[in-house]
């Protein structure tokens, strides 16, 4: 669920760690902490709209799943509308501090909260504690990557130009598993 959601943030890390090298700001620890602090504000904020969620029927929870697939068609729809018109897309922000850096993590993965609070609401505590941790480790991951791919040029650049069809495609099948395995099919149905 980290990966799928959060493959655009390869290539903002990406652009980071190419701006790093290319000009020392920001600084690799500010790139670090920027990426956690803006991670653990998306899934503080999708674990109390889960908490939230409790008043919602636990049969209807999987319909939640619609707002990523309608993400998802959303995306398809801007990627499809941008290579129709021959406008490029637009390059990711570059930052150049912890808070820039925070702040382009939180408005990239603003999306993510519709994703994370469903699977949140369903799964319990424990698992949900699990995901965090797991979460934790993403982020380092990420930000691996991100140095490993910010020093590759050629990488950047197929990221670049397919990660606009990769991430909507991932985020309607994120949506319809959240529908299919909740079971709200049958309820409604």
């Amino acid at each position: 669920m980290f990966a799928g959601t959060n493959i655009d943030d390869i290539v903002v890390l990406t652009v980071l760690f190419l701006s790093l090298r290319a000009s020392g700001l920001p600084m690799r620890w500010q790139i670090w902490s920027g990426q956690y602090l803006g991670i653990g504000v998306l899934v503080l904020v999708s674990v109390v709209a889960a908490l939230g969620l409790t008043v919602v029927p636990g049969d209807y929870v999987g319909l939640l799943g619609l707002v990523p697939f309608a993400l998802g068609v959303w995306g398809l729809i801007k990627a499809i509308r941008v290579r129709a018109t021959g406008a490029g897309d637009p390059s990711p922000a570059v930052a150049s501090g912890l808070v820039s850096v925070a702040g382009v993590t939180i408005a990239n993965g603003a999306d993510n909260i519709s994703v994370y609070t469903p699977i949140f609401r369903t799964i319990g505590v424990g698992p949900t504690l699990l995901t965090i941790a797991v979460f934790a480790l993403g982020v380092a991951l990420w930000c691996l990557a991100g140095t490993w791919l910010g020093s590759h040029k050629k990488v950047v650049e197929v990221i670049e130009r397919y990660g606009h069809w990769i991430v909507p495609v991932v985020f309607m099948a994120i949506g319809s598993l959240i529908v299919i395995e909740s079971g709200v099919l049958g309820t409604i149905f």
